[in-house]
């Protein structure tokens, strides 16, 4: 179930990618890449995304 009638993540979704936002933004203040984190992120909210889209059409 999505959080909100215009955002596709739940509850879980939207509280990992605002920890994984938090954990690049320590990294990247530290000099160090991000990419893996980001890359995650984009997974995350792929799959939410597909997952509503999915919903949507039944």
């Amino acid at each position: 179930m999505a959080a909100t009638s215009r955002d596709p993540h739940n509850n879980r979704e939207l509280a990992r990618v605002v920890y994984l936002g938090f954990r690049a933004a320590r990294r990247e203040a530290r000099g160090k890449s991000t990419k893996r984190i980001d890359n995650e992120v984009e997974r995350i909210r792929t799959r939410a995304q597909a997952r509503e889209d999915a919903k949507r059409q039944k």
